[in-house]
């Protein structure tokens, strides 16, 4: 005869199972509804519904997805610490190779978009150094060097894309913004005969004006110490010329510069508006 005991027993673990089960086709249609919200660009909205199923999913049976999909959700709208965070939680809640794969990546590109590129490049180097992640270098090295476009290190961008396929269409592209860039340190240079370094930039009109004032005052100093007026000369150099010949020298590197960053900001909109392939 079955005693109380064990009738009891079998009941308790009935009502125990029936309860799991209950409560995780609830998390499987809180999970469906949620990741409707995510496909439907719905992103606030998501990231509250993969949040309640993360509180009632006791089991963390969705906890790399909820926590995957909440990280993209908020880098979708520009929340980028926030996504941080989230993506950091799926890594530690990955049970696959594959899916650490993912999350690692999520945060390389937070860290490239957060222009924090020396992070990036850290990360890139400890993933191409796990023995899991061998089969994947191509890919790792193709956020490499998205991680080198966003620290303005065209060439070593080209480097590494050619590095995956030789003549790839990032590199074509790192290599014609490459090619655009001016030398500062160059204009710079150019500048010790005035103007040259404005003629090297672009900047014709500014090159004259350079020009113009410091044979002005170049000639006015020569001619006060040639007419024996020393205190004028001294005075006209050190106020005027000097000032006018260091500033022609300042101005070249000044305008080298803000050409470059001009020539790096369209080309990053280029990157971000024409081009069809992944990004960061």
């Amino acid at each position: 005869m079955i005693s109380v005991t064990k009738i009891f027993m079998s009941i308790l673990f009935f009502v125990f199972g029936r309860t799991i089960l209950i409560a995780q086709n609830s998390c499987e249609e809180q999970f469906n509804f949620a990741k409707k919200l995510f496909e439907e660009e719905n992103y606030f909205d998501a990231v509250t519904e993969f949040k309640r199923l993360l509180y009632f999913d006791l089991t963390g049976t969705y906890s790399y997805q909820a926590n995957f999909l909440i990280g993209l959700s908020y880098k979708n709208g520009n929340k980028l610490s926030d996504a941080l965070q989230y993506f950091t939680l799926s890594d530690l809640s990955s049970t696959t190779s594959d899916e650490a794969f993912e999350s690692r990546l999520e945060i390389i590109k937070i860290n490239i978009l957060r222009r924090t590129t020396e992070r990036a490049l850290v990360l890139l180097d400890s993933l191409q150094n796990d023995a899991k992640f061998r089969n994947r270098i191509d890919e790792i090295n193709y956020w490499r060097g998205w991680a080198y476009i966003f620290s303005d290190d065209w060439e070593r961008a080209s480097q590494t894309f050619n590095g995956i396929q030789n003549g790839h269409q990032l590199a074509e592209i790192c290599d014609s913004v490459d090619n655009e860039l001016y030398n500062p340190q160059l204009a710079k240079y150019l500048s010790i005969l005035p103007g040259a370094g404005q003629f090297y930039t672009g900047e014709y009109v500014s090159g004259f004006i350079s020009i113009g004032w410091n044979v002005l005052w170049g000639y006015l100093t020569i001619n006060a110490f040639i007419e024996d007026r020393v205190l004028d000369g001294v005075l006209i150099g050190s106020l005027l010329w000097w000032r006018f010949y260091s500033g022609n020298i300042q101005n070249a590197e000044k305008f080298a510069l803000e050409k470059n960053l001009e020539i790096t900001n369209s080309a990053l909109r280029y990157l971000q508006n024409h081009f069809n392939g992944k990004k960061p």
